[in-house]
């Protein structure tokens, strides 16, 4: 199926995988008191990426983390869609929708440091595209593949540009171990237009081990090649973010050391999700947010305290 002219983020439609300059902006506004100071500005805008270590303190993520293994504990979170699986466990992977089933999270996703940062960078109010626990308990906490977030949000939900960010609270140290994230510095500068055809309903599968809207090896070793790999190894409370099209994964989990994340990704409001690409139904709304866009109202929280 042939898409507009108009779309130059082309993805899944030829039998061979192709390279793109980005089209869109990084950093869509300016160095703010309220936001990133200029130098890491600048470092998320060459990188595709920053690290803000320890931006939570140890008591402050503590409470964090109690609430996720509760989330993922109890029995009626469990048999919801937004639970998923790892594969052959019954050991949960990802608690989507975290800021929409758990208050303390929601919370968490309008911390007004962290939405002063996402307006910063994306120049504009933002609201929640989604949000989600990841686990990686030991030795059965399967890996993420190598993939670019933009490229399915924009083929499988319909996200117009790269104006978008992720946003990772790591709950546990994350070290050399326990699978952390992974980033390629200046791969957000370009685009992978992936191979094969989008099945329906993908995420049944995709969410528990991605094989279609992956870059294949070439494509990979042209973006690593050129400025190798960063591991985001750092103490629990630690923030990541990074932009939407900056391509990443993370290993499986083969020590006794657990791993769990909060991931929440933020949109500009002036980006919200068109009809998904090729004609595919839209994902559930825990997946990409179509229903609840409304800009994020920032709040303080004494997160000690929350017990």
């Amino acid at each position: 199926m042939n898409l507009p002219v108009s779309d130059v983020y082309q993805s899944r439609t030829d039998g061979e995988a192709a390279i793109m300059r980005r089209r869109d902006p990084v950093v869509y506004g300016g160095a703010d008191d309220a936001g990133l100071p200029e130098h890491q500005l600048k470092s998320y805008q060459k990188n595709g990426f920053v690290f803000l270590k320890e931006f939570f303190s140890p008591a402050e993520v503590s409470v964090m983390l109690e609430e996720a293994h509760r989330m993922a504990a109890d029995p009626q979170v469990r048999t919801r869609e937004e639970a998923i699986m790892e594969p052959g466990s019954e050991e949960v992977r990802s608690v989507f929708d975290a800021h929409r089933l758990n208050p303390l999270f929601d919370r968490v996703s309008r911390d007004a440091r962290l939405v002063a940062m996402a307006q910063q960078i994306l120049g504009s109010s933002v609201y929640m595209h989604q949000s989600r626990i990841n686990l990686k308990p030991g030795y059965v906490g399967k890996d993420f593949y190598w993939h670019s977030d933009f490229e399915t949000w924009h083929i499988e939900d319909g996200m117009p540009r790269m104006r978008a960010l992720s946003c990772t609270v790591l709950l546990t140290d994350n070290n050399e171990f326990n699978g952390p994230l992974m980033l390629v510095p200046g791969s957000h500068m370009h685009y992978i237009s992936c191979i094969g055809e989008t099945p329906e309903d993908h995420y049944k599968a995709s969410l528990k081990k991605q094989e279609v809207g992956v870059p294949d090896s070439m494509s990979l070793n042209f973006l690593i090649e050129r400025r190798g790999i960063r591991s985001m190894k750092g103490a629990a409370g630690s923030v990541v973010l990074f932009d939407c099209n900056t391509m990443h994964g993370s290993n499986s989990n083969i020590s006794p050391y657990p791993r769990a994340n909060l991931f929440m990704v933020y949109n500009s409001v002036e980006n919200q999700l068109n009809p998904p690409r090729y004609g595919l139904s839209p994902r559930p709304d825990f997946i990409a947010a179509r229903e609840h866009t409304e800009a994020l109202v920032p709040v303080e929280t004494d997160y000690a305290a929350w017990r």
